[in-house]
């Protein structure tokens, strides 16, 4: 069985009870960073034996996990933070095993993208993921083109060092539009900091971001609570 293993996005307590037990049960743990992993391991009192696993190294590691699945072994795939496979390695092991017939479940927990949301009053009963803000500033604009078309509440992960000319974009682009900025979210510091765009660029003109940070981009509606995707 291969398990998708959902783990904490800071916070080391905010794992479930049924994770750490399918850690301490399977032959070994797929790992993005076999160093972070070790850490949360260490905190939780497990010894198992860690590979690699990530963008690079995954089409070449998938045949040996397939064959070592196929042999009825019991294999975890976890990312640096919160559920694999979101913006992560993981999708094309998943394909192959559906392709084998080979058994896959997953452990749900900690996400972003859904802390991102819950921390935001924006509207969710629709919402769209769209990963990592392009770097080109072409690609860019057609990524937010997209999120304006569909007008719905839009999630995208961006770096600290690149946030001040995505927000700038999304003023472009977008208009005054209204954002929820969630950085360090679980941690010590959490901060979920919800402005229009205008005014998030001058705070972070005034502020280094800083950490993983998580845009939440609110659906833009009209006086009657209808969106607007004019």
């Amino acid at each position: 069985m291969l398990y998708i293993i959902a783990t904490p996005i800071g916070n080391l307590e905010d794992i479930t009870l049924r994770a750490i037990r399918i850690l301490k049960e399977v032959d070994y743990i797929l790992a993005e960073d076999t160093r972070q992993s070790s850490r949360l391991l260490q905190h939780l009192g497990i010894i198992k034996p860690l590979s690699s696993f990530f963008e690079h190294n995954e089409e070449f590691k998938i045949p040996k996990i397939i064959d070592d699945l196929s042999e009825g072994k019991n294999i975890a795939l976890i990312s640096d933070a919160g559920t694999p496979t979101i913006s992560d390695p993981g999708y094309k092991l998943i394909r192959d095993c559906k392709e084998k017939g080979l058994p896959v479940t997953g452990i749900p927990g900690p996400s972003s993208v859904i802390n991102a949301l819950v921390l935001s009053s924006a509207p969710r009963d629709k919402f769209v993921f769209m990963g990592y803000i392009p770097k080109k500033p072409g690609e860019r604009g057609r990524f937010l083109c997209k999120i304006k078309a569909n007008g719905l509440t839009a999630v995208v992960f961006e770096t600290a060092p690149r946030l001040l000319k995505s927000l700038q974009a999304m003023a472009e682009e977008l208009g005054e539009c209204r954002l929820t900025i969630a950085r360090e979210m679980t941690k010590k510091f959490e901060e979920a900091r919800e402005m229009t765009v205008f005014q998030t660029i001058e705070y972070f003109q005034e502020h280094e971001p800083r950490g993983e940070i998580v845009i939440v981009i609110h659906r833009i509606e009209d006086k009657k609570g209808e969106k607007n995707v004019s």
